[in-house]
């Protein structure tokens, strides 16, 4: 794991000594010796983690990092903040401006590269994340800024022992909501049946009656809890089991004795980052369902079905299932249009959507191809099942009269069914769709409203 890291510190002999350290571990090293500079070296390297001295003439280290975070640019670049040992109000206000941690002088190399390790683990995630969601802004599919969340965070401490437990519950109250697991087996039904998903674990990696490290192995493996961070508390001397904590995924760790001013940092920063996390996989998420389907509906659209299509068809041949597919059109649709306006007739195609929907299995890929033309794949499907299915479909559409709006009444609306199968392992998609658009013309031809199917 390597990455690129801006060193600032106003005393050379200091920024020799980090570079030398994380040179050596193939960390590459930008410097920088006041604020302005660092700034600028932002910008101009785009560094994945800056390294930031608080003490330093001029733009002091507070202020740098309280403009990265507040720049969208750079917000996301994770700012460790380098202090004195004794200076716990610079550590909170460092924190209130926006690190993401802290380490104290004279810097330890396992705190340093641990700090350093865990942060790019999550920038590297994080960076996949954002360059998803600016592709999709850039199509135009998501323009929306992920605002900053003040809400008490849900956090699930795991300990042995009550007395743990009470100090940070102590600790925490007021700025966030803590529940308390003792027994180790309660640990996963708890995460899976909260009304409230955790955002953050605390684990005692020494309590007495379970292993933690198992523990922290067991979320970091569950589905359900992979994306919660962990926090772990470990001694002072158990350099061996933090390693291999932050080596399965751990997220952050204290040392006992815990001062309070750092737990509540920590969490915060966890939590912070969480919901950042998330909020870019919902952006994401979002940005896909709406490249692949179509806005009015709700259905897919036909890019998502030209690109599935093809292997659903090559699925099939492989496995010698069978295939079907239903081409459907509105009857009559351009008088919905002409007669009660356009805002109608995007009503009728929604409700007519809902009403495909709900006579369709959750294995079949529902798409509106056109204006008021349907696709529907039905995998593994004979002809005789995919009759009932599109018969199903046509009688729920004329079977019950359309909203025509507040003013409009009713109307009846009616649909054209033409169905096709594959017929063999030489069967193109195009052909296979094209069948079932010659079997629906023929359904228009012969009256409409009715299903037809064109024998291979």
């Amino acid at each position: 794991m390597t990455a690129r890291i801006l060193v600032v510190d106003d005393i050379l002999a200091n920024v020799r000594l980090l570079e030398a350290k994380l040179s050596a571990e193939y960390f590459e090293v930008v410097t920088a010796m006041n604020g302005v500079d660092a700034l600028e070296a932002v910008q101009r390297a785009k560094p994945d983690i800056v390294l930031l001295d608080v003490m330093m003439p001029g733009i002091d280290g507070i202020e740098v990092c309280r403009r990265l975070k507040a720049d969208p640019a750079t917000q996301h670049i994770p700012v460790i903040m380098v202090t004195a040992l004794d200076q716990l109000e610079d550590r909170v206000r460092g924190l209130e401006a926006g690190a993401d941690d802290f380490l104290t002088k004279p810097v330890n190399d396992v705190a340093l590269f641990c700090r350093i390790k865990s942060l790019v683990r999550l920038k590297m995630l994080s960076d996949e994340l954002r360059a998803r969601a600016e592709s999709s802004q850039t199509m135009g599919l998501v323009v929306k800024a992920i605002p900053a969340d003040s809400r008490p965070g849900n956090i699930l401490v795991v300990d042995s022992r009550v007395a743990f437990i009470d100090r940070v519950r102590v600790a925490l109250t007021g700025k966030h909501k803590v529940s308390a697991v003792i027994d180790p087996l309660e640990v996963i039904p708890s995460i899976t049946e909260s009304a409230a998903p955790y955002e953050l674990v605390i684990v005692n990696l020494d309590a007495e009656q379970f292993d933690g490290l198992r523990l922290c192995s067991q979320l970091k493996s569950l589905e359900q809890a992979r994306q919660i961070p962990i926090l772990i508390v470990v001694a002072p001397d158990d350099e061996q089991r933090l390693m291999r904590a932050l080596d399965m995924g751990v997220n952050d760790y204290l040392i006992r004795p815990i001062d309070r001013q750092e737990l509540m940092a920590r969490v915060n920063t966890q939590i912070r980052r969480a919901r950042y996390a998330e909020q870019l996989r919902v952006s994401v998420q979002t940005s896909i369902e709406m490249a692949v389907t179509d806005a009015l509906t709700g259905l897919y659209n036909r890019r998502y079905m030209e690109t599935h299509l093809g292997h659903l068809v090559e699925h099939s041949i492989n496995r010698g299932k069978p295939l079907s597919a239903l081409a459907i059109d509105v009857d009559f649709f351009k008088p919905v249009n002409d007669t009660h306006g356009h805002d109608v007739g995007d009503k009728v195609l929604q409700e007519l959507a809902g009403r495909i929907r709900e006579n369709i299995r959750n294995v079949d890929m529902a798409c509106r191809v056109g204006g008021e033309e349907f696709t529907i794949i039905l995998p593994a499907t004979e002809l005789h099942l995919a009759q009932k299915i599109a018969e199903r479909i046509r009688k729920s559409i004329a079977g019950k009269p359309f909203s025509a709006g507040p003013n409009g009444g009713s109307l009846n609306i009616t649909v054209s069914v033409g169905l096709s199968t594959l017929i063999g392992a030489n069967d193109k998609v195009e052909e296979f769709l094209k069948r079932a658009d010659q079997a629906l013309y023929i359904a228009k031809r012969e009256g409409r409203n009715r299903v037809t199917h064109i024998a291979a």
